[in-house]
């Protein structure tokens, strides 16, 4: 049975998950995700809890002391420790992107050196693609790497880099010229956190979160051959050409996943806090959740994370069989679907509550502005919609 026609009801393994996860969550919760926000702090306890118990490197092979799942298995994670308020946003990019990049792709000593760590979760990487004048589009990256005997010199700037600080290296996409054709090609280096000439600081945001953004300067970092994806001591990636943009898809696909997974977590535990205040307002004779007003557009936005939730496990399945061009479309259309519902959800959740929906007390109001995180990042809505327009339908590109 093809991953497409595969039953959409979850396994049950998979339902097995999403209880110990939830029941780790709600160890934790929204109060605690607000609490080390607040003090500027970050979530290292429940990472650590996550890790011990095999969450955090479920989706890396079983021989590096992951899980042997797939990002099937890590979105559920991310989802339902969203649910219960305290989503952990470096799983997006430590395990799902850098993790499976590595996994896919990496030398043999790269995967001995990462992916136990990434696994357990003892060590941390982050992502840097996006560049103040290019954002993500990859082929107008200027961040370029060029030989020098044996090294690669990387130069460059990266923006709205999360975890830096946290992270033990960061894998940076950058360009370097094809030596048959002459053309700069994408590149992915793994950038020790201390590499001479790698500097960082930090950008403020409005948006409050535990995860802090940073910009970073690459100026002149030289590093080993070793340090290029899949190169072995030499820099040798082999012979095919396209390998630094296999790579790149590797992790933009489940990017786009997780994020999935993070704003229908989000989107629920915002809808569960409203249902629980519609059950017992009362304004007049009954508890507010009995008049359609109310009650219809939290039904709308519990079926819209619903079928969200659907095309992200579609996506997730497509991607774990090794269907990268179906998993990519699918794994935009999540993102979409589940950014808008989320954004739904929330923005119904603090209506509900009126007043109350704005105060600390109640932590809703700061999913307002967290909510739209999906809507942005890793890629906008609207490049989804460019894409669903040029490669499902077919249409002409205006760019």
């Amino acid at each position: 049975m093809s991953p497409a026609t595969a039953p959409v009801a979850e396994t049950e393994e998979h339902r097995a998950l999403r209880t110990a996860v939830a029941a780790l969550g709600q160890r934790y919760g929204r109060d605690y995700h607000a609490r080390i926000t607040e003090e500027g702090g970050r979530p290292a306890e429940l990472w650590a809890d996550a890790a011990k118990l095999g969450y955090l490197g479920v989706n890396l092979p079983e021989e590096y002391g992951g899980g042997g799942g797939g990002i099937a298995e890590l979105s559920i994670v991310l989802e339902e420790l969203g649910a219960a308020g305290c989503p952990l946003l470096m799983m997006v990019v430590s395990p799902a992107i850098c993790g499976t990049v590595i996994s896919r792709f990496g030398s043999p000593a790269q995967k001995r050196a990462w992916l136990p760590g990434l696994a357990d979760g003892s060590r941390m990487m982050a992502f840097g693609i996006t560049e103040p004048d290019a954002g993500s589009n990859s082929h107008r990256i200027t961040t370029t790497a060029r030989r020098d005997g044996s090294d690669w010199v990387l130069t460059g700037r990266k923006v709205f880099v999360s975890g830096v600080d946290i992270a033990d290296a960061t894998l940076i996409v950058g360009r370097t010229e094809d030596a048959r054709t002459g053309r700069l090609k994408p590149c992915l280096f793994i950038v020790d956190r201390d590499a001479p000439g790698f500097s960082r600081s930090p950008i403020d945001m409005e948006l409050r979160a535990a995860e802090k953004q940073f910009e970073l300067v690459l100026d002149e970092v030289r590093l080993p051959a070793g340090a290029l994806v899949g190169a072995d001591d030499t820099g040798d990636q082999g012979e095919a050409p396209d390998t630094g943009l296999l790579q790149l898809f590797a992790g933009l696909n489940p990017e786009r996943i997780m994020t999935a997974a993070f704003a229908v977590g989000i989107g629920r535990h915002a809808l569960a806090r409203a249902v629980e205040y519609a059950r017992t307002r009362q304004v007049w004779t009954e508890p507010i959740g009995a008049h359609q007003a109310i009650a219809h557009p939290l039904a709308a936005a519990h079926i819209e994370l619903e079928l969200a939730r659907l095309m992200m496990q579609k996506a997730a399945r497509l991607y774990d069989a090794g269907d990268d061009a179906a998993a990519g479309e699918a794994a935009n259309m999540a993102k979409y679907a589940a950014a808008e519902a989320c954004v739904k959800a929330v923005d119904q959740a603090v209506h509900t509550l009126g007043g109350n929906g704005l105060t600390r007390e109640y932590g809703l109001a700061s999913l307002v502005t967290a909510s739209r995180v999906a809507r942005i990042a890793p890629v906008s809505r609207e490049m989804i919609l460019n894409f669903v327009s040029h490669q499902t339908l077919g249409l002409p590109k205006s760019y």
